[in-house]
């Protein structure tokens, strides 16, 4: 009876973490449809900026520009994206090894400004790497109140510098089942070529290409938030998910395993019985 006791305890206990799992995933799964939503709506703006930045950098204002001068990198920056929380499979060690593999690719001693409490966490345990500032992930709305103070930064670190490149590491969304951690450079900025000169600018070519610039490299860091929410999300709904059903498989052995071991004890109860009634007769 001690061991019938045992599983059912165990069956309780695995139960009890399956509705958690089970409650996580369902909240996973809202929270990844708004997410979704705002990662794919400024897609459209952030390809029209990258277009009118490009119509630009073919000007001798991009060639006098600062932050179109590419340098010899002696000292980098990087801005990493995670997430605050775990329970959430690969999400967060993916860009973990996304940013050692770029750490490895550079070669050069490197400053970060970390997005997530996991990215803050795991920066501020480097002894070779310096942490210049750290953001939660859902402390602000992700808009222009998180990515600007981090852009601004950057840029600031670029322009004196400081650094002669800045990256950005985050979390690209692909589909639900599928996120790819990925490593962009925004500093030097790197226009897409290929694409026609403008003609009259007004006002001045200079503001506006300044203008353009901020406007683009905003949009990056917004996207690389935006969707590095969508992708925690999925990552953490897929978690939850496998851990539901392993839950139920577990709890399917422990049955089975119970009405085994009950089966046995009632058979030898009845073996001895019929063992005592026999000896009775005898």
């Amino acid at each position: 009876m001690a061991a019938l006791s045992g599983i059912k305890r165990r069956i309780r206990s695995v139960s009890s973490t399956k509705q958690i799992t089970k409650a996580m995933q369902l909240v996973a799964a809202s929270k990844l449809r708004r997410a979704q939503e705002a990662a794919t709506g400024p897609k459209d703006y952030t390809e029209a900026a990258k277009i009118i930045l490009g119509q630009l950098s073919g000007g001798t204002e991009a060639q006098r520009n600062p932050l179109f001068q590419v340098r010899d990198i002696n000292n980098a920056l990087t801005i990493i994206i995670a997430g605050d929380r775990g329970m959430a499979g690969a999400y967060n060690s993916n860009i973990i090894k996304a940013f050692g593999k770029h750490v490895d690719a550079i070669g050069v001693p490197q400053q970060v400004i970390c997005i997530g409490r996991r990215a803050a966490s795991y920066g501020s345990k480097l002894s070779d790497v310096v942490e210049l500032a750290a953001y939660e992930m859902d402390a602000n709305q992700a808009d222009s109140g998180l990515a600007q103070p981090v852009l601004e930064e950057a840029i600031e670190l670029y322009k004196n510098g400081s650094v002669d490149a800045v990256h950005l590491v985050y979390t690209h969304f692909v589909s639900t089942i599928k996120q790819d951690a990925v490593v962009e450079q925004l500093l030097p900025v790197v226009s897409e070529g290929g694409v026609p000169a403008v003609g009259q600018l007004e006002p001045d070519p200079e503001a506006l290409l300044d203008y353009a610039i901020m406007r683009v490299l905003e949009a990056q860091v917004l996207q690389g938030v935006l969707e590095s929410r969508a992708s925690e999300q999925a990552a953490r709904m897929v978690a939850m998910l496998n851990a539901t059903d392993n839950a139920s498989d577990i709890i399917e052995d422990l049955t089975l395993e119970f009405n085994n071991a009950r089966q046995a004890a009632i058979t030898q109860e009845l073996a001895e019985i019929s063992s005592g009634a026999e000896a009775i007769a005898a």
